[in-house]
């Protein structure tokens, strides 16, 4: 995982770039960097927490989730998946509490790794 100063609460504070998609008072949305699919959105808490905290903190886990199944339609009205990652082996890069929405294409079959 990433150590250092926080890219997403650079994003939050408006220090880096970022297409915002939406924001409110504790949440904000923009894309994703990476391209593996057309639609790659990122659902943050504008306070910085962990994963943990986030998934224990059911009002704000139920807000992002909320949003994101709108979003998710709105953007991906084919199919679109919901996923967060918990640590190294899982692929977490940023220590900043995020969800993910992806779709825009077929995603296709879980892999055996």
């Amino acid at each position: 995982m990433a150590t250092g100063p926080c890219v997403f609460c650079a994003i939050v504070a408006q220090k880096e770039p970022a297409n915002i998609r939406y924001e409110d008072d504790e949440v904000v949305v923009f894309d994703n960097m990476l391209d593996w699919s057309p639609v790659m959105l990122l659902f943050i808490p504008r306070k910085h927490m962990t994963q943990d905290e986030l998934w224990n903190n059911p009002s704000l886990l139920g807000r992002i989730g909320k949003l994101a199944t709108k979003m998710g339609h709105e953007h991906c009205p084919e199919g679109f998946r919901i996923l967060s990652n918990f640590g190294f082996n899982a692929m977490q890069t940023q220590p900043h509490a995020h969800i993910h929405v992806v779709g825009g294409r077929h995603l296709g079959h879980y892999v055996k790794l």
